[in-house]
C-alpha cells in the first residue's frame, strides 16, 4: 500500500503532476533541474539523510562503508559455518586463517548454493511477499515525513507470522521437506542470499535514480554512499513495500521461524528437546511475536522512518538478521547432545527474560498510548510531564509548522532511549542457555549493544535538528540516552 504522496493527491483532484524532484525542501524551494538532485540540509530537512561533513570525513566514511560491505557477507558465512561445524570455537577459526590463509579458509567454508536451497529461498520469498499484500490487515499511517507524505502501510504482522509457522508444520507434515533439512541447507542458502541480497541492493540504486516512488527520494552525490544509505525512503515494486519485506517480512519473519526449526531440527536429531533450547527459543519467540504485535509502532521508528532502503538496512535485513540474530538459537541447537542447564536455572533464566522483554514491550506501549490520546493519559498514576515541542515540514512548496508531544515521564522519564535497555538484556538472556564456554555465541548480544547505542546517537542528532531548542528542553528533563545515570 503507497505512501499518500502529493502527486496521487494533485491526481484525485484532478490537477496535471507538478514537476519532480528528488530533494528534499530548503527554505520552501524545490532543487531540481529534471535530473537527481543533491540532499541538503535545512530547518526543514531532519530526516537523518543530510551528512554535512568535511571532505575527510565523508572519505572515512565511505572507506567505512566499503569495508564494511567487503566483511559482512564473509562473516555471515563464516558465523554459520563456525557454529555448525566447529562449536563457535575462536581458536579453531584462528587455526584455519593460520593453516590455510584467510583467503583459501573463506573459500573452503564457503558453500555453493543448489537448487533445492534456491527453491526454498525463492518459496520463501514469494510467500513472505504474497502474504504482505494480500493478508488482510488494517490500514495504518505513519507519522508525516520531512517531505510531508504520510506512509500507509498494512498492518498484518502478526497474521502473517501465525500463517507462516503453521504453515512450516504443515509441510513438515506432508513430508515436503524436514527441520534437519533446513538446518543443512541454511549454510547454502545464507551464500545465495549473501550475492542476491547485493543485486537488489544495486536495483534499489538504480530505481531510486530513474524511477523513485515519490520526492522522499534523493543522492547525496557520492554512489558509494548512496548504495550504503539508499536512494528512497519508500519505496514500492508495485504493491509491494520493498522496505516492509525486507525489514519485516523477510528478515524479521526469518529471524521468528528459524529459531523454532532449528529447535525442531534438534529434537529430531536427539529425541527430545534441551532445556538450553527451550528457553532459548521461548524467549526469542516471545520477543518476535511482541515485534509483529507491535508492528506499527516499527514502522514510527528510525529503522522505517529515516534509514533509507540501502545495503545498511535492507541487505542487513535480508542477510545479517536471519544469521546473526538467530545465531544464539543455531549455537544451541547445534551443540551434541543438547546442553542440559537444570529446572533452577533454566527457569530463572527464562522468566528474567520474559521480564525484560515485556519491559520492552510496555515502554515502547507507554509511548503510543501517550501519542494517541494526545498526552491525556496517566503515566504510572501521574500525569506526566510533557514538552510541547514544534517541528516544519515541506508540503506543496511551503514551509509549514507542526506540533508535536515529548514524554518525559514513566519509562521514557528513566532515559531518552530507555526500551534498549531491556531488548538488549533480553538478548543476553536468551543467549545465557550457552553458558560461557567459548564467546561467539554472544555475537548478537555485542552487535546489538553497538547498534543502539549509535542508533541513540544518531536518533539525538536527528531530533536536535528536528526539535531544536525544545529537544534542548527534553534533555534537560531526561539527561541520559540509555541508561539512568550512567549514559
Amino acid at each position: 500500500m503507497p505512501t499518500t504522496t502529493r502527486a496521487t493527491r494533485r491526481k484525485a483532484q484532478g490537477l496535471p503532476p507538478s514537476p519532480r524532484s528528488y530533494a528534499h525542501r530548503t527554505g520552501g524551494d524545490d532543487d531540481h533541474d529534471g535530473a537527481t538532485a543533491e540532499r541538503k540540509t535545512s530547518s526543514s530537512d531532519w530526516s537523518g539523510s543530510a551528512r554535512d561533513a568535511s571532505a575527510f570525513a565523508k572519505l572515512l566514511r565511505a572507506l567505512g562503508a566499503i569495508m564494511i560491505m567487503v566483511l559482512s557477507p564473509i562473516a555471515s558465512v563464516l558465523v554459520v559455518h563456525s557454529f555448525q561445524n566447529t562449536d563457535g570455537s575462536l581458536a579453531a577459526l584462528v587455526d584455519g586463517f593460520r593453516e590455510k590463509g584467510a583467503f583459501d579458509y573463506v573459500r573452503d567454508a564457503w558453500p555453493s548454493t543448489s537448487p533445492r536451497a534456491w527453491k526454498f529461498l525463492g518459496a520463501y520469498a514469494l510467500f513472505e511477499a504474497l502474504l504482505q499484500v494480500y493478508l488482510p490487515g488494517k490500514r495504518f499511517e505513519a507519522m508525516t515525513t520531512a517531505n510531508g507524505n504520510v506512509p500507509v502501510y498494512k498492518a498484518n504482522g502478526v497474521q502473517s507470522l501465525l500463517v507462516t509457522i503453521g504453515t512450516f508444520f504443515a509441510l513438515w507434515k506432508l513430508e515436503v521437506t524436514t527441520p534437519s533439512e533446513v538446518y543443512a541447507l541454511f549454510p547454502e542458502m545464507v551464500a545465495g542470499m549473501v550475492w542476491v541480497s547485493v543485486l537488489f541492493c544495486v536495483f534499489l540504486l538504480i530505481k531510486g535514480h530513474v524511477a523513485p516512488t515519490d520526492d522522499d527520494s534523493g543522492s547525496s552525490g557520492n554512489v558509494i554512499d548512496d548504495f550504503w544509505w539508499g536512494m528512497e525512503l519508500y519505496p514500492f515494486l508495485g504493491p509491494l513495500n520493498l522496505k516492509q519485506f525486507t525489514n519485516c517480512r523477510f528478515g524479521m519473519m526469518a529471524w521468528a521461524v528459524l529459531p523454532i526449526i532449528f529447535a525442531c531440527h534438534q529434537y529430531e536429531r536427539d529425541g527430545y528437546v534441551a532445556d538450553s533450547v527451550t528457553v532459548c527459543v521461548a524467549l526469542m519467540s516471545a520477543y518476535n511475536f511482541k515485534f509483529f504485535l507491535w508492528e506499527t509502532g516499527y514502522f514510527n521508528s528510525m529503522d522505517i522512518q529515516h534509514d533509507r532502503a540501502g545495503y545498511y538496512i535492507c541487505w542487513g535485513c535480508l542477510v545479517w538478521v536471519p544469521v546473526v540474530y538467530a545465531s544464539p538459537a543455531l549455537y544451541i541447537t547445534s551443540v551434541t547432545p543438547g546442553r542440559t542447564l537444570g529446572t533452577p536455572l533454566a527457569v530463572t533464566i527464562l522468566l528474567l527474560g520474559l521480564l525484560s522483554i515485556w519491559v520492552n514491550y510496555d515502554s515502547d506501549r507507554q509511548r503510543q498510548a501517550f501519542r494517541a490520546c494526545g498526552g491525556r493519559v496517566k503515566i504510572w498514576g501521574r500525569k506526566p510531564t510533557i514538552v510541547r515541542a514544534e517541528y516544519v515540514v515541506a508540503k506543496d512548496g511551503e514551509r509549514v509548522t507542526k506540533k508535536s508531544i515529548l514524554l518525559a515521564s514513566g519509562w521514557w522519564g528513566l532515559a531518552r532511549h530507555f526500551h534498549y535497555l531491556p531488548e538488549i538484556t533480553a538478548s543476553f538472556l536468551w543467549t545465557a542457555p550457552a553458558l560461557f564456554d567459548v564467546a561467539p555465541p554472544y555475537l548478537y548480544v555485542a552487535f546489538l549493544t553497538a547498534l543502539l547505542i549509535d542508533r541513540s546517537i544518531r536518533d539525538d542528532i536527528r531530533c536536535r535538528r528536528k526539535y531544536g531548542q525544545y529537544w534542548a528542553k527534553y534533555c534537560e528533563l531526561v539527561p541520559y540516552r540509555i541508561i539512568p545515570g550512567v549514559f
